[in-house]
Protein backbone atom coordinates (compact mmCIF):
# COMPACT_ATOMS: atom_id res chain seq x y z
CA UNK A 1 0.00 0.00 0.00
CA UNK A 2 1.17 3.52 -0.96
CA UNK A 3 -0.17 6.61 1.16
CA UNK A 4 0.09 9.73 -0.81
CA UNK A 5 -0.04 13.25 1.90
CA UNK A 6 -1.03 16.23 0.56
CA UNK A 7 0.04 19.55 2.41
CA UNK A 8 -0.76 22.84 1.14
CA UNK A 9 1.84 25.22 2.19
CA UNK A 10 1.38 29.26 2.24
CA UNK A 11 3.66 31.26 4.06
CA UNK A 12 4.90 28.63 6.44
CA UNK A 13 8.63 28.39 6.82
CA UNK A 14 8.33 28.30 10.83
CA UNK A 15 6.95 25.41 10.76
CA UNK A 16 8.56 22.84 7.85
CA UNK A 17 10.76 21.16 10.08
CA UNK A 18 8.60 20.66 12.15
CA UNK A 19 6.21 19.24 10.37
CA UNK A 20 8.51 16.64 8.29
CA UNK A 21 9.81 15.71 11.37
CA UNK A 22 6.33 14.65 12.96
CA UNK A 23 4.88 13.09 9.84
CA UNK A 24 7.45 11.06 8.26
CA UNK A 25 7.83 8.20 11.30
CA UNK A 26 4.58 8.02 10.87
CA UNK A 27 3.91 7.18 7.56
CA UNK A 28 6.85 5.04 7.42
CA UNK A 29 5.04 2.74 10.00
CA UNK A 30 2.03 2.79 8.54
CA UNK A 31 2.20 1.54 4.75
CA UNK A 32 4.92 -0.06 2.39
CA UNK A 33 5.76 3.02 0.84
CA UNK A 34 4.67 6.98 0.99
CA UNK A 35 4.83 10.43 -0.84
CA UNK A 36 4.09 14.02 0.77
CA UNK A 37 2.97 16.02 -2.04
CA UNK A 38 3.43 19.83 -1.08
CA UNK A 39 1.97 22.17 -2.54
CA UNK A 40 3.56 26.03 -2.11
CA UNK A 41 0.62 27.83 -3.14
CA UNK A 42 2.76 31.03 -4.00
CA UNK A 43 4.33 31.88 -0.27
CA UNK A 44 6.43 35.00 -0.24
CA UNK A 45 8.45 33.51 2.30
CA UNK A 46 11.28 30.75 2.54
CA UNK A 47 8.75 28.40 2.10
CA UNK A 48 9.40 27.47 -1.53
CA UNK A 49 13.08 26.86 -0.46
CA UNK A 50 12.80 24.29 2.71
CA UNK A 51 10.84 22.48 0.77
CA UNK A 52 13.28 22.35 -2.03
CA UNK A 53 15.81 21.46 0.67
CA UNK A 54 13.62 18.74 2.05
CA UNK A 55 12.98 17.16 -1.44
CA UNK A 56 16.60 16.65 -1.97
CA UNK A 57 17.25 14.99 0.77
CA UNK A 58 14.20 12.60 0.68
CA UNK A 59 12.39 11.44 -2.62
CA UNK A 60 9.80 10.60 -1.13
CA UNK A 61 9.08 14.54 -0.62
CA UNK A 62 7.10 16.34 -4.68
CA UNK A 63 7.07 20.02 -4.36
CA UNK A 64 4.29 21.67 -6.67
CA UNK A 65 5.17 24.88 -6.76
CA UNK A 66 2.58 26.98 -8.23
CA UNK A 67 2.47 30.24 -9.97
CA UNK A 68 0.86 32.62 -8.04
CA UNK A 69 -1.03 32.40 -4.81
CA UNK A 70 -4.61 30.35 -6.17
CA UNK A 71 -6.07 29.55 -2.76
CA UNK A 72 -6.48 26.61 -0.89
CA UNK A 73 -9.33 24.80 -2.29
CA UNK A 74 -7.21 24.85 -5.88
CA UNK A 75 -3.68 24.18 -3.93
CA UNK A 76 -5.71 21.44 -2.67
CA UNK A 77 -6.96 20.14 -5.98
CA UNK A 78 -3.35 20.40 -7.26
CA UNK A 79 -2.06 18.25 -4.30
CA UNK A 80 -4.79 15.45 -5.58
CA UNK A 81 -4.15 15.51 -9.12
CA UNK A 82 0.01 15.17 -8.91
CA UNK A 83 -1.05 12.14 -5.89
CA UNK A 84 -0.25 8.54 -7.29
CA UNK A 85 -1.21 6.46 -3.78
CA UNK A 86 -3.33 3.77 -3.06
CA UNK A 87 -4.73 6.24 -0.87
CA UNK A 88 -4.87 10.05 -0.12
CA UNK A 89 -4.90 12.10 2.95
CA UNK A 90 -5.00 15.81 2.17
CA UNK A 91 -3.42 17.33 5.96
CA UNK A 92 -2.83 21.28 7.03
CA UNK A 93 0.55 22.09 7.14
CA UNK A 94 0.04 24.02 10.66
CA UNK A 95 -0.24 20.34 12.55
CA UNK A 96 -3.37 21.41 13.47
CA UNK A 97 -4.64 17.89 11.56
CA UNK A 98 -3.09 15.38 14.12
CA UNK A 99 -1.32 12.87 11.96
CA UNK A 100 -1.52 10.72 14.85
CA UNK A 101 -4.87 9.63 13.33
CA UNK A 102 -3.04 7.88 10.11
CA UNK A 103 -2.83 4.49 11.64
CA UNK A 104 -6.69 4.78 12.99
CA UNK A 105 -7.79 5.87 9.38
CA UNK A 106 -5.99 3.24 7.20
CA UNK A 107 -7.50 0.32 9.89
CA UNK A 108 -10.78 1.85 8.52
CA UNK A 109 -9.91 2.36 4.84
CA UNK A 110 -9.27 -1.79 5.72
CA UNK A 111 -12.54 -2.35 6.88
CA UNK A 112 -13.88 -1.30 3.95
CA UNK A 113 -14.67 2.26 4.24
CA UNK A 114 -13.61 4.42 0.84
CA UNK A 115 -13.72 7.99 2.98
CA UNK A 116 -12.35 8.34 6.45
CA UNK A 117 -13.51 11.86 7.61
CA UNK A 118 -11.63 13.51 11.00
CA UNK A 119 -14.33 15.14 13.31
CA UNK A 120 -13.37 17.88 15.94
CA UNK A 121 -14.63 16.99 19.14
CA UNK A 122 -12.66 19.97 20.48
CA UNK A 123 -12.14 23.66 19.29
CA UNK A 124 -11.25 25.26 22.09
CA UNK A 125 -7.86 26.98 20.62
CA UNK A 126 -10.65 28.90 17.98
CA UNK A 127 -12.27 32.03 19.07
CA UNK A 128 -15.84 31.77 20.25
CA UNK A 129 -16.73 33.84 16.52
CA UNK A 130 -15.53 31.66 14.38
CA UNK A 131 -16.81 28.05 16.49
CA UNK A 132 -20.24 29.58 16.19
CA UNK A 133 -19.84 30.54 12.86
CA UNK A 134 -18.65 27.51 11.46
CA UNK A 135 -22.11 25.53 13.08
CA UNK A 136 -23.90 28.63 11.81
CA UNK A 137 -22.76 27.58 8.27
CA UNK A 138 -22.92 23.54 8.29
CA UNK A 139 -26.17 24.05 9.36
CA UNK A 140 -27.31 26.56 6.72
CA UNK A 141 -25.50 24.58 4.20
CA UNK A 142 -27.10 21.01 4.86
CA UNK A 143 -30.71 22.98 5.17
CA UNK A 144 -29.99 24.61 1.14
CA UNK A 145 -28.68 22.04 -0.51
CA UNK A 146 -28.86 18.14 -1.18
CA UNK A 147 -25.55 17.19 -0.66
CA UNK A 148 -24.83 17.24 3.49
CA UNK A 149 -21.17 17.66 4.71
CA UNK A 150 -20.75 16.55 7.84
CA UNK A 151 -20.60 19.11 11.24
CA UNK A 152 -17.14 20.12 12.66
CA UNK A 153 -15.19 18.10 9.64
CA UNK A 154 -12.59 19.85 7.70
CA UNK A 155 -10.27 18.55 4.97
CA UNK A 156 -8.23 16.32 6.50
CA UNK A 157 -9.69 13.00 5.51
CA UNK A 158 -8.36 9.40 3.96
CA UNK A 159 -9.77 9.01 0.55
CA UNK A 160 -9.45 5.75 -1.82
CA UNK A 161 -7.93 6.02 -4.93
CA UNK A 162 -11.19 5.19 -6.83
CA UNK A 163 -12.44 8.07 -4.64
CA UNK A 164 -9.83 10.95 -6.02
CA UNK A 165 -10.42 9.89 -9.25
CA UNK A 166 -13.60 10.77 -9.34
CA UNK A 167 -13.17 14.11 -7.55
CA UNK A 168 -10.53 15.06 -10.19
CA UNK A 169 -13.37 14.63 -13.08
CA UNK A 170 -14.94 17.24 -11.51
CA UNK A 171 -13.18 20.99 -12.77
CA UNK A 172 -15.11 23.61 -11.92
CA UNK A 173 -13.54 26.87 -10.91
CA UNK A 174 -14.98 28.02 -7.84
CA UNK A 175 -14.38 25.11 -5.67
CA UNK A 176 -15.91 24.47 -1.92
CA UNK A 177 -14.00 20.83 -1.30
CA UNK A 178 -15.80 20.13 1.60
CA UNK A 179 -18.66 19.80 -0.41
CA UNK A 180 -17.13 18.07 -3.39
CA UNK A 181 -15.97 15.40 -1.11
CA UNK A 182 -19.21 14.98 0.57
CA UNK A 183 -21.17 15.11 -2.90
CA UNK A 184 -19.16 12.10 -4.55
CA UNK A 185 -20.48 9.95 -1.99
CA UNK A 186 -19.10 6.41 -1.45
CA UNK A 187 -18.98 4.54 2.10
CA UNK A 188 -17.83 6.82 4.34
CA UNK A 189 -17.23 6.71 8.11
CA UNK A 190 -15.40 9.09 10.58
CA UNK A 191 -12.88 9.61 13.04
CA UNK A 192 -12.68 11.74 16.04
CA UNK A 193 -9.70 14.31 17.63
CA UNK A 194 -9.76 17.33 19.88
CA UNK A 195 -7.90 20.16 17.40
CA UNK A 196 -4.61 21.75 19.03
CA UNK A 197 -3.22 25.13 18.36
CA UNK A 198 -0.93 25.81 15.59
CA UNK A 199 2.85 24.73 15.86
CA UNK A 200 4.23 28.22 14.25
CA UNK A 201 2.65 30.72 12.29
CA UNK A 202 -0.42 32.49 11.58
CA UNK A 203 -4.09 31.75 10.13
CA UNK A 204 -3.57 32.97 6.67
CA UNK A 205 -7.25 32.34 6.00
CA UNK A 206 -8.63 35.96 6.42
CA UNK A 207 -11.99 36.88 6.62
CA UNK A 208 -12.69 37.94 3.38
CA UNK A 209 -11.40 34.64 1.92
CA UNK A 210 -13.77 32.92 4.42
CA UNK A 211 -16.87 34.66 3.37
CA UNK A 212 -15.67 33.96 -0.15
CA UNK A 213 -15.54 30.08 0.57
CA UNK A 214 -18.87 30.37 2.27
CA UNK A 215 -20.77 32.57 -0.67
CA UNK A 216 -18.94 29.62 -3.56
CA UNK A 217 -20.19 26.21 -1.56
CA UNK A 218 -23.81 27.22 -1.42
CA UNK A 219 -24.06 28.69 -4.74
CA UNK A 220 -21.89 25.90 -6.28
CA UNK A 221 -24.39 22.85 -4.40
CA UNK A 222 -27.52 24.59 -4.50
CA UNK A 223 -30.34 27.07 -6.67
CA UNK A 224 -32.03 27.84 -3.40
CA UNK A 225 -30.83 31.31 -3.52
CA UNK A 226 -32.38 31.47 -6.77
CA UNK A 227 -35.45 30.79 -5.97
CA UNK A 228 -36.41 32.00 -2.94
CA UNK A 229 -36.63 35.27 -5.16
CA UNK A 230 -39.72 33.95 -6.42
CA UNK A 231 -41.44 33.09 -3.35
CA UNK A 232 -39.95 36.70 -2.21
CA UNK A 233 -42.00 38.34 -5.07
CA UNK A 234 -45.33 35.87 -5.10
CA UNK A 235 -45.08 37.36 -0.97
CA UNK A 236 -44.87 40.90 -2.37
CA UNK A 237 -47.36 40.84 -4.58
CA UNK A 238 -50.00 39.14 -2.39
CA UNK A 239 -49.32 42.06 0.22
CA UNK A 240 -49.54 44.89 -2.45
CA UNK A 241 -52.90 42.54 -3.54
CA UNK A 242 -54.54 42.82 -0.25
CA UNK A 243 -53.18 46.55 0.22
CA UNK A 244 -54.87 47.56 -3.30
CA UNK A 245 -58.21 45.69 -1.20
CA UNK A 246 -57.67 47.62 1.81
CA UNK A 247 -57.61 50.90 0.00
CA UNK A 248 -60.02 50.06 -2.33
CA UNK A 249 -62.81 49.49 0.61
CA UNK A 250 -61.33 52.69 2.36
CA UNK A 251 -62.34 54.89 -0.13
CA UNK A 252 -65.84 53.29 -0.76
CA UNK A 253 -67.12 54.12 2.72
CA UNK A 254 -64.66 56.76 4.39
CA UNK A 255 -63.71 58.59 0.90
CA UNK A 256 -60.47 59.45 -0.30
CA UNK A 257 -57.75 60.62 2.09
CA UNK A 258 -54.83 62.59 1.12
CA UNK A 259 -51.73 60.83 -0.19
CA UNK A 260 -48.68 60.38 2.57
CA UNK A 261 -45.71 60.67 0.78
CA UNK A 262 -43.75 58.73 3.72
CA UNK A 263 -45.96 55.86 2.86
CA UNK A 264 -44.91 56.28 -0.76
CA UNK A 265 -41.26 56.42 -0.32
CA UNK A 266 -41.18 53.07 2.11
CA UNK A 267 -42.68 51.38 -0.22
CA UNK A 268 -40.35 52.63 -2.97
CA UNK A 269 -37.33 52.12 -1.06
CA UNK A 270 -38.51 48.80 0.41
CA UNK A 271 -39.33 47.36 -3.36
CA UNK A 272 -35.67 48.55 -4.88
CA UNK A 273 -33.96 47.08 -2.36
CA UNK A 274 -35.63 43.78 -3.07
CA UNK A 275 -34.88 44.28 -6.74
CA UNK A 276 -31.18 45.05 -6.02
CA UNK A 277 -30.81 41.98 -3.86
CA UNK A 278 -32.45 39.67 -6.09
CA UNK A 279 -29.80 41.41 -8.80
CA UNK A 280 -27.09 40.43 -6.98
CA UNK A 281 -27.90 36.75 -6.42
CA UNK A 282 -28.54 37.44 -10.31
CA UNK A 283 -24.84 38.29 -10.45
CA UNK A 284 -23.23 35.60 -8.43
CA UNK A 285 -24.08 32.65 -10.42
CA UNK A 286 -23.94 34.76 -13.64
CA UNK A 287 -20.47 35.69 -12.62
CA UNK A 288 -19.88 31.61 -11.92
CA UNK A 289 -21.09 30.84 -15.86
CA UNK A 290 -18.37 33.35 -17.17
CA UNK A 291 -15.75 32.05 -15.13
CA UNK A 292 -16.73 28.23 -16.40
CA UNK A 293 -16.85 29.09 -19.74
CA UNK A 294 -13.50 30.83 -20.23
CA UNK A 295 -12.30 27.54 -19.42
CA UNK A 296 -9.39 28.26 -17.87
CA UNK A 297 -7.05 26.35 -16.18
CA UNK A 298 -7.56 26.08 -12.28
CA UNK A 299 -4.03 26.58 -11.52
CA UNK A 300 -0.35 27.16 -13.10
CA UNK A 301 2.59 24.89 -12.02
CA UNK A 302 5.89 27.08 -11.91
CA UNK A 303 9.23 25.13 -12.39
CA UNK A 304 11.61 25.34 -9.64
CA UNK A 305 14.86 27.57 -10.29
CA UNK A 306 17.33 24.72 -10.63
CA UNK A 307 14.77 23.38 -13.50
CA UNK A 308 14.66 26.74 -15.22
CA UNK A 309 17.40 26.59 -18.85
CA UNK A 310 18.13 29.58 -18.32
CA UNK A 311 20.14 28.63 -15.72
CA UNK A 312 22.35 26.30 -17.65
CA UNK A 313 26.39 27.45 -18.33
CA UNK A 314 26.08 26.73 -22.11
Amino acid sequence: MKISLVAPFYNEEEGIEEFFTTVIPILEQAGDSFEIICVNDGSSDKTLELLSLWSGKRPEIVVVNLARNFGKEIALTAGLDHSNGDVVIPIDSDLQDPPELIPEMIAKWREGYDVVYATRTLRDMDSWFKRWSAELYYRLFNLVTDTKIPFNAGDYRLMDRRVVTTIGKMRERSRFMKGVFAWVGYRQTSVEYARPERFAGQESQSFKRLWKLAVDGIISFSTIPLRIWSYVGLFIALLSFLYGLMIITKTLFFGVDIPGYASTMVIILFLGGVQLMSLGVLGEYIGRIFEEVKKRPLYVVDKPAEDDPRNDES
